[in-house]
């Protein structure tokens, strides 16, 4: 028999009122704004309100190197929060928002799956409380703040070739990536190169994620840097006297927004950087309120253990001061079959044939990058665990072979079935986690402030994604000298690359070595609190595929939205 759809699943759920699962966490009526009967926003004056309760155990989810399918890091998230109920364990999850770029494009939604979901379901995937639309409001009261002051003089001397700032929309569009503004005529403004990225991968979008309070974020907005003088100097949102409105259209985004599973375990849902060129972790301010809310905070970090989990340590934990208790990386027999090199998945696309054979022999040599994972997680200081995310056709065989990568590697492991069982799938995953917690940490980050930006971006080439060393080409060499010149040099480093390889290169798959990384160029985002580095084909715009999500989301007869998962 097969199961019902995501969309089903959510649907069947029994929710309870939001201001009751509010109160399961400690958080009463009068600190909540609700929006509708699901959906809550909480307010800042929770933190304090809070601040007296025990701190809970703060775990980070991550994963392998995924395929472009995704191996059900946020279904395990969600299953381990719900299965701390079944173990007398008080659980608040948190994640990121989905982009509604993707969810209408080939990813489709990012709620969980099966019967370890976050609802109501159609709300997370769309609109939620606005704040998606406030940061792209925000974003884009600024590129016209800046064409303004350009078209009014310019007295600022900007220089036209040297603006960094460009605009943004929350959908996948390609045709937007590269566009000429101010065509016509003269009072329509001064004609220049520009485009647009999605509102995921918004300077403003990191900024919410990683803001401590309102003040702390009025400061980063007004540090957001949007191009250079012609004298090479930065120009920022404070210069053009944007910052002020950009925050007050960002108030009310600043406030986490509560829901909760299917089994009504709590889950803060707040800020969805870009897993590429932001650091891909949820907000600080979720955090701080889900810290205090229970005895466990689960959060999840994007794509793999090299890439948001890497992030989550040295950007996230750097900015809020908070130190995780334990770390579990998802991995999934396709996925590690898939690192073996005699596999290719396209999303999209159904699985080959070969992949769903019986073959241990090719998840062990695909272990290798679990390997490097496990590694990734170990340098920082943090107990893993292995969470083998149980797939209908998985072998017991495959499973057997890593659960012994692990176990080689001196660390737990525990095979989940949240995806078909719920909370009662992750028992084994959650008891595992709970002993991980307990266990002392030596919780690290990999270099100091005072480091300069070529050795922060060697050290996390070299330590986390086993490269040889760092090749930068001359464009990159001249915005880091630049950079350290501003000022910049003390911020912590994104290295934007691929999320298909621990390398720069898509095609390197399990855990390479011998190989050398590109920096073809750098960027700053100063007001969020980082310098990102282009190390590949990046694309900030992405485009739609042949059949996009949005061609089977309509409505029914009775007004019920259909094609959604």
């Amino acid at each position: 028999m097969s199961m019902p759809s995501d969309l089903e699943i959510a649907r069947a759920a029994r929710l309870k009122p939001i201001t009751e699962i509010a109160h399961s966490m400690g958080i009463e009526a009068n600190l909540l704004e609700t929006y509708g009967e699901g959906v809550a926003k909480i307010k800042l004056a929770a933190i304090a309100e809070l601040a007296d309760r025990p701190k809970a155990k703060y775990v980070v989810v991550s994963a392998v190197t995924p395929t472009s399918l995704g191996e059900g890091k946020t279904t395990t998230t969600v299953g381990l929060g719900q299965a701390m109920q079944y173990i007398g364990q008080r659980a608040t999850i948190a994640i990121r928002q989905p982009s509604m770029g993707p969810t209408f494009g080939i990813k489709g939604g990012a709620a969980g799956g099966g019967y370890s979901q976050v609802v109501p379901m159609e709300a997370l995937n769309l609109h939620l409380t606005g704040d998606m639309h406030a940061v792209t409001s925000a974003h884009n009261m600024l590129s016209a703040m800046l064409d303004n002051h350009l078209q009014h003089g310019n007295k600022l001397k900007i220089d036209l070739h040297n603006i960094t700032w460009r605009r943004v929309l929350d959908v996948n569009d390609r045709t937007l990536r590269n566009v000429v503004i101010g065509l016509g005529n003269k009072g329509d403004g001064i004609p220049r190169q520009t485009g647009f990225d999605i509102t995921a991968a918004s300077e403003v979008m990191g900024i919410l994620a990683l803001s401590t309070s309102l003040q702390d974020m009025r400061s980063r907005l007004g540090r957001v840097v949007v191009g250079f003088t012609t004298d090479g100097e930065p120009v920022t949102a404070e210069d053009l006297k944007a910052a002020g409105a950009m925050t007050v259209i960002m108030r009310d985004a600043l406030k986490p927004n509560l829901l909760q599973t299917i089994e009504n375990t709590p889950v803060l849902v707040h800020a969805g950087p870009f897993g590429n060129i932001a650091h891909g972790n949820s907000s600080i301010l979720a955090d701080l309120i889900g810290i205090r809310s229970g005895d466990f905070l689960i959060t999840e970090a994007g794509f793999g253990a090299d890439m948001g989990a890497e992030r989550f340590f040295n950007i996230k934990c750097r900015a809020s001061g908070l130190t995780p208790d334990a770390a579990v990386l998802v991995a999934t027999t396709r996925a590690l079959k898939v690192h073996s090199g005699r596999h290719q998945v396209i999303a999209g696309h159904p699985l080959p044939p070969a992949i769903l054979e019986e073959n241990p022999d090719e998840v062990h040599i695909g272990g290798a990058n679990l390997r490097k994972q496990i590694e990734n997680i170990l340098i920082h200081g943090v107990n893993p665990v292995v969470a083998i995310n149980a797939f209908p056709g998985d072998f017991p065989s495959e499973h057997e072979a890593i659960r012994e990568i692990a176990q080689s590697m001196g660390v737990r492991v525990a095979v989940c079935n949240n995806f078909a069982e719920g909370g009662k799938g992750a028992i084994e995953l959650a008891n595992t986690v709970v002993e991980a917690a307990k266990e002392p940490n030596h919780f690290q980050m990999l270099y100091s402030n005072e480091a300069s930006l070529r050795e922060k971006i060697e050290i996390v080439a070299t330590k986390v994604y086993g490269a040889e060393g760092v090749d930068f080409q001359p464009a990159a060499s001249r915005q880091i000298d630049s950079y350290e010149k501003n000022g910049f040099g003390k911020l912590p480093v994104v290295i934007a690359k691929t999320h298909l390889s621990i390398s720069s290169d898509p095609l390197l798959k399990g855990a390479p070595t011998g190989w050398r990384m590109p920096v073809h160029e750098a960027r700053s985002s100063v007001g969020a609190g980082f310098v990102y580095l282009i190390c590949g084909d990046i694309r900030t715009m992405p485009g739609l595929p042949t059949h996009p999500a949005a061609e089977s989301i309509d409505i029914d007869e009775n007004g019920e939205i259909v094609g959604l998962s």
